[in-house]
């Protein structure tokens, strides 16, 4: 079984808080979309990139956004957020920047 654990000590704040919460659970969904993977204890940090770091595929992806739809209902559309960006971001897209993206849809349903 794939081990994926977040990295770095915890963050002070509320806003920090609140993205160290997000990336623990986005740890786990990246578990669960890369079991069976040999990817045994990957750490996962803010700066991880879903291609290049996790290469992830495009099936991956979509697996995550199930994943994150099961999570947070419909105030976190994975393919919205997607679709807003340039290919070379998707490309290039980091797991602290889907972090982010998360943590300002729940401020916005006022889940903070």
């Amino acid at each position: 079984m794939t081990t994926i654990r977040p990295s770095g000590s915890a963050p002070t704040g509320s806003v920090r808080l609140d993205e160290a919460a997000v990336l623990a659970e986005l740890t786990g969904m990246i578990g669960q979309v890369l079991d069976g993977y040999e990817l045994d204890d990957t750490e996962i940090t803010m700066e991880t990139r879903f291609g290049r770091d996790l290469e992830l595929e495009s099936i991956d992806l979509v697996t995550l956004a199930g994943l994150l739809q099961d999570r947070y209902g419909s105030t976190v559309n994975f393919a919205e957020f997607v679709a807003s960006m340039e290919l070379e971001e998707i490309i290039g897209l980091s797991v602290g920047r889907l972090v982010e993206h998360v943590c300002l849809c729940l401020k916005a349903e006022g889940r903070d």
